[in-house]
């Protein structure tokens, strides 16, 4: 490590190193043991923003990281601060999101001794992190800080931890940025052989119902235009994940929308009667393939991914590449001959003409969640940067906004997180500000990190946050009425003068508990309420073309489910429709 004659406090040493590494800002709470490098921050190249929770602040560096596909940065004290931020860790690692988060600790001579706001903070965080660092010295911050970049970025990405004393914050170092960064014990990048570039390309030239499946490896490695132009040159159609969504434009002749649990018909079946999926850069979470042994039964299987540990740990494949999807698809592309499947797309048309996602009104004058989404999408021209929280309005989100750019969906897919949509929001309006970003709630996702609103409004950010209130926790509720006799236990929410029990099966109210319009206006943003369908579009409209931070509160229909659904477990034949 090279040295020089200046010497600067750990403190100092953190702030340069992470402007160094890119940072362009960094999301944050202070506390004791943290407030040398808070106090090195004003006077830093990047600028703070402040969040109102630990966790709300790793899910706005997250919703940053989403949305540029740069590493979003965050830090919090040490003890409560740190295990606060858990839950976002956890949501990013599952996702591969790259994160470099920062927590102080207690100095190191305290470490072991209860000491005040002590936690151990590298063992609570080693199983919800790509990797993490206890800094013993000054002299290493500057390299742990350009590590931590690296392993964040390289390979599959993930948020990287690094936890740093106090005492190691004010010593002295004479330590600087190193040029280049070599990890003896990690070398992530892996490139296809030849001979599985060639494999690859037969197996792709001699399908006759093959069918793209692309999920959130496809917007990370920024290979959305490889996709499309082999899909286009073999005339392969396309099926994404939900965390693949915008990997693949959804207005185009060949998209299959979303698969899975609440996937498109078409989608599903195309999975399942298909000879040859070309999985890239996707998991086979269960949430897509159901029942294992009768996923995809009559296909062989062809899985792209930079992470190794996915290639064949739940579904068996007939051709696994550890590579990155885009070096694959640009490599391979000549050899794929071009082709058409009038029989085997002609089937999938019928597909999507007899089965599609649709929903129709329950109730006279009464909104249907699923007409808030496409009021959205209409305002928005379909060109917002749109963030969800997680439940039935992420699943109305992803099946009725037509999808059709990377990284303008941003959700919480593997962890399924409550909570994640206000801050991820902010924090992608913070990356983007040339994109209209609006977030999709839900009136029980929101109430968990509501208090980070009053950050938008700080700082000027035009974010519309639309809560699609039921009443409920809609998704939960659904899963009560399907497979739990209608036992609506601890799913209901509030209705004044009214307890939850009482209320579902009853006439309609709405008079629910929070007043969100009220909450929104104490935090400073306008808001607004609607009820009547007539008013839908205007409102949403109004608030989406305000220049200030706006909430739009939907009164929707209580009973309203996410369909189609195949339910946990189950194979595509059993797929529900109503």
């Amino acid at each position: 490590m090279k040295k020089e004659n200046t010497a600067v406090t750990g403190a100092q040493a953190l702030a340069d190193s992470l402007a160094r590494a890119g940072t362009e800002v960094i999301f944050g709470y202070p506390g004791g043991a943290v407030l040398d490098i808070f106090d090195r921050l004003t006077d830093a190249k990047f600028p703070l923003v402040l969040g109102r929770h630990e966790q709300g602040c790793v899910h706005m560096a997250d919703g940053y990281a989403r949305s540029t596909g740069k590493p979003g940065v965050c830090i919090v004290t040490s003890g409560p601060g740190a295990t606060n931020t858990v839950t976002g860790l956890a949501t990013a690692n599952i996702d591969g999101i790259p994160l470099v988060v920062i927590t102080g600790q207690v100095s190191l001579p305290l470490i072991g001794t209860d000491a005040f706001q002590e936690a151990d903070t590298t063992g609570i965080t080693r199983a919800v992190s790509k990797h993490n660092f206890l800094v013993h010295s000054a002299d290493e911050i500057p390299e742990t800080v350009a590590q931590a970049f690296y392993i964040a970025t390289h390979g599959k990405p993930g948020p990287v931890v690094i936890d740093i004393p106090k005492n190691c914050q004010q010593a002295m170092t004479s330590a600087t940025y190193p040029e280049r960064v070599s990890l003896r014990a990690y070398h992530p990048e892996s490139a296809a052989s030849a001979a599985q570039l060639n494999k690859f390309a037969k197996m792709i030239n001699e399908a006759e119902k093959p069918v793209i499946y692309a999920g959130g490896g496809v917007i990370a490695s920024g290979a959305a235009k490889d996709v499309a132009s082999l899909a286009h040159k073999a005339g392969i159609p396309v099926a994404t994940t939900l965390m693949g969504l915008g990997a693949f434009d959804e207005n185009d002749p060949l998209s299959l929308r979303m698969a899975g649990m609440h996937g498109t018909p078409a989608a599903n079946w195309a999975m399942n009667e298909a000879d040859l999926v070309i999985a890239l850069g996707v998991r086979f979470s269960d949430r897509v393939t159901g029942k294992i042994s009768k996923y995809a039964p009559a296909a062989k299987i062809i899985h792209v991914d930079c992470d190794p540990a996915s290639i064949g740990k739940n579904v068996p494949v007939a051709l696994g590449i550890v590579a990155d999807v885009k070096d694959v698809l640009t490599t391979a592309g000549s050899r794929v001959k071009p082709a058409s499947h009038p029989g085997w797309m002609a089937k999938i048309d019928a597909w999507k003409k007899d089965r599609p996602v649709s929903w129709k009104p329950m109730h006279p004058g009464v909104i249907m969640p699923q007409a808030a989404i496409e009021a959205i999408y209409r305002a928005t021209d379909g060109r917002a940067v749109v963030v969800t929280d997680v439940g039935q309005q992420q699943m109305w989100a992803a099946q009725f906004f037509r999808h059709s750019i990377p990284r303008h969906f941003l959700t919480s897919g593997g962890m399924g997180t409550m909570g994640f949509g206000i801050p991820a929001a902010i924090g992608a309006a913070i990356a983007r500000p040339d994109h209209k970003t609006v977030a999709v709630c839900g009136d029980g996702g929101a109430q968990m990190t509501f208090e980070e609103v009053v950050v938008a409004v700080e700082h000027k950010l035009p974010v519309t946050f639309v809560v699609i209130n039921n009443g409920c926790l809609g998704m939960v509720r659904q899963w009560q009425e399907l497979f739990y006799a209608k036992n609506y236990s601890g799913s209901i929410l509030s209705v004044k003068g009214r307890s939850a029990n009482e209320r579902l099966d009853q006439d309609l109210e709405y008079d629910y508990l929070p007043d969100f319009v009220k909450l929104a206006e104490a935090h400073g943003a306008e808001a607004y309420r609607v009820i009547d369908p007539a008013e839908l579009d205007a409102v949403i409209a109004k608030a989406v073309d305000s220049d200030k931070t706006s909430l739009v509160e939907v009164i929707v229909e209580p009973r309203a489910n996410v369909y189609p659904m195949i339910p946990a477990g189950r194979p595509v034949e059993d797929m529900v429709f109503d």
